[in-house]
């Protein structure tokens, strides 16, 4: 297939996808898209804006895969701000998640995928759930069975593990980057059940 990968960071949700298809990646920070290059260097990748491109290119894919910027949705982040060791700022939740929900369900053709973290509030769009987080898809997503851990507060090496990626060597922010990626896992569970390779899953 024919896959774009928006807001691609290192490619976490990608890592088990293998090299059968022809991925176009979109990532706005070069460093982080230097780094997604290191590990998939078949994959075409762009740097810029991944909502404007999925207006502008969206008829050329055959699956779309969205994980847009989540802090300002997060149950996480909202609740913290009642610590007043950490205080955060309240601001408007971005709407771009809802625009491309909306957008890939009436003008989109093909499979796609929307991922994002639990939100504060009931979402607008029913998704579905499942290891802390939602997805909204236009197919059926299989149970998918987890811990619920995601290791957020584990060190560097426990995130580099679970997620599969070795980042040592990068001059960036190693801990957001790291959590910031979807586990390989569920990409690869996600993607099978678009392709209709829909059998349940353990993620260990």
């Amino acid at each position: 297939m024919k896959i774009l990968n928006l807001y691609a960071g290192i490619g976490g949700n990608r890592k088990l996808w293998g090299n059968d298809h022809e991925i176009t990646a979109i990532e706005y920070k070069q460093e982080i898209a230097d780094i997604y290059h290191d590990f998939f260097p078949q994959d075409k990748i762009v740097v810029g804006d991944a909502h404007q491109y999925l207006l502008d290119y969206y008829k050329e894919f055959d699956f779309i895969w969205s994980s847009p910027p989540c802090p300002t949705h997060s149950i996480v982040r909202f609740v913290a701000m009642g610590i007043k060791e950490r205080p955060q700022k309240a601001v408007f939740p971005s709407m771009k998640l809802y625009e491309e929900i909306l957008f890939l369900q009436h003008y989109y053709k093909g499979k796609f995928c929307v991922e994002n973290v639990k939100s504060f509030y009931k979402p607008l769009i029913p998704p579905f759930e499942f290891v802390g987080h939602f997805f909204w898809t236009n197919f059926v997503i299989s149970p998918f069975i987890g811990d619920g851990s995601r290791d957020h507060h584990g060190t560097i090496k426990t995130l580099q593990k679970r997620k599969g990626f070795n980042i040592e060597k990068y001059k960036v922010d190693k801990r957001t980057i790291l959590r910031n990626c979807v586990e390989p896992e569920i990409g690869k569970h996600i993607l099978d059940c678009a392709l209709g390779l829909n059998k349940q899953k353990t993620l260990l």
